[in-house]
């Protein structure tokens, strides 16, 4: 009998000290690709099924672009892809949002995709053809346009910094080998 009650005991108090233990432990640490901030989203690449999360880049410098395929600006693509292959290593993401706001996109994702990846040979994350503009905007640009504006047209650029608490946004005209472009690009880390 003494033994079924210090049996007892024992596994009594073992399972309040396990119950202290656990109370006293600090929270379960967030998944290293959650975030808190407007890059919180899954978006669906382009031409595909897949999607990513904006997380899987936490604490990386973004250079975001609305893309067009049928735009004096397109050639603009071989020279993301040349800033994208300088920074890659360093942890820069460019990601581009191909949109038909201008009318200057393809009506077919396959043509868009063919553009970017066969005619200039893009490497960097493209997206599901989207708004990026007014209130059909893609969440991402909601945020941007609401911190900066708008896109005026294609190949607007928006660097977005590691930390997310910096935006700064360039219009068509500035090349990607910009060297203010490249400055803020640097800044951004």
């Amino acid at each position: 009998m003494i033994k079924k009650i210090i049996l007892g005991l024992t596994l009594a108090l073992s399972c309040v000290s396990l119950n202290t233990h656990a109370a006293d432990s600090p929270p379960p640490s967030l998944d290293a690709n959650t975030c808190n901030d407007f890059t919180n989203v899954s978006l669906r690449k382009l031409r595909s099924t897949e999607t990513i999360n904006l997380c899987d880049f936490k604490n990386q410098p973004l250079l975001i672009v609305n893309t067009a395929s049928n735009c004096g600006f397109t050639p603009q693509f071989e020279g993301l892809e040349a800033l994208y292959n300088k920074y890659k290593d360093e942890g820069l993401v460019v990601l581009g949002f191909p949109s038909d706001d201008f009318f200057q996109e393809e009506n077919d994702e396959k043509d868009t995709a063919k553009v970017c990846y066969v005619n200039y040979g893009v490497t960097f994350p493209m997206l599901a053809t989207s708004a990026v503009r007014g209130s059909d905007a893609n969440p991402i640009f909601k945020h941007l346009n609401a911190q900066t504006s708008s896109p005026n047209w294609n190949f607007y650029k928006y660097v977005v910094s590691a930390d997310r608490k910096t935006i700064t946004r360039f219009n068509s005209r500035v090349a990607p080998d910009s060297a203010k472009l490249e400055s803020v690009i640097k800044s951004a880390f």
